[in-house]
């Protein structure tokens, strides 16, 4: 008992002095690696996802800047713009003259256009002969969709294009990126439920053994439904309601959200960080292997 009680307390420790550390990077502007890292590895891999779209030149520096000391201090490998506008969003272009220590891949939604309806997948080499595979899709059409009222030939070319791409991949972890989110609200008497607003999709991701589904935040941060880890991201968001979480229940947002998610990836686990623009940590999400477990 003495045992378990001393572990827990030294996890603790380590949990507290990886936040204030990355606290002390974004607020001091000097970055270093730091000596925690949230029981990690040196084989650990660190990216970022941002929500892209127009801020001011000034937020657009701000953000950027935060974005490049932890770039620095974590050795990032690469960046996943979640945005509509593909190479054009302004974050993008801007990123090389604003922040040079962000010199490394973007990978954006809509970035590319495979197959002709703006879909791609990029591996990534992981440590260890491990992969990492990170398939864009082109959500626009499951609007079309949506608005339609019946299936319509994007969404089946949508649906085609993932299914043969994970079929002819066999990598450690999948991740699939989006810009709309694929889980919504169902408002009970007293509090928020998680509810699928795309049942083919999801089955696919099922069957497949997608990890995770990265988007633009709805009303959820996070969500698990079987087994499939549900992140959004909460870029520019400025709402006077309630907005759920993901043990159901909600709490009133009229403040404006800005800032990215921090992710590490390891053989077993991906652990990610909300970080806002004022360089607070309001978030923590932990996905096992598979995406067997949130946190």
């Amino acid at each position: 008992m003495e045992r378990s009680t001393t572990s827990w307390l030294r996890t603790l420790g380590i949990q507290l002095s990886l936040c204030f550390a990355l606290y002390i990077v974004l607020n001091l502007g000097q970055p270093q690696k730091l000596v925690y890292n949230d029981n990690g590895s040196p084989f650990d891999l660190y990216f970022i996802s941002v929500r892209g779209g127009f801020r001011s030149l000034q937020e657009q520096t701000h953000l950027l800047k935060l974005m490049g000391n932890v770039a620095k201090a974590y050795d990032l490998k690469f960046v996943v713009n979640i945005s509509e506008l593909g190479e054009d969003d302004p974050l993008m272009q801007n990123v090389t003259r604003l922040s040079p220590l962000l010199n490394v891949p973007w990978y954006t939604t809509g970035g590319s256009k495979h197959d002709g309806f703006g879909c791609f997948l990029h591996q990534v080499k992981l440590p260890r002969g491990r992969m990492l595979d990170i398939l864009s899709l082109n959500t626009t059409s499951l609007q079309d969709t949506v608005v339609v009222g019946s299936p319509s030939g994007k969404r089946g070319n949508l649906s085609n294009w993932l299914t043969r791409t994970l079929k002819a991949t066999t990598s450690d972890w999948r991740m699939v990126v989006g810009f709309h989110p694929l889980v919504a609200c169902k408002e009970n008497e007293e509090e928020f439920t998680a509810k699928l607003i795309d049942e083919p999709l999801h089955h696919i991701f099922v069957k497949f053994g997608v990890n995770v589904y990265l988007s633009q935040q709805g009303c959820f941060s996070y969500a698990l439904q079987d087994n499939v880890a549900y992140i959004g991201n909460p870029g520019l968001i400025k709402e006077n309601s309630r907005l759920g979480s993901g043990n159901g229940r909600y709490r009133i947002r009229t403040e404006m959200t800005d800032g990215f998610l921090l992710h590490r990836l390891g053989s077993l686990e991906m652990v990610t960080y909300f970080v806002t623009s004022a360089g607070e940590i309001v978030n923590k999400i932990v996905v096992q292997q598979r995406g067997r477990q949130v946190m």
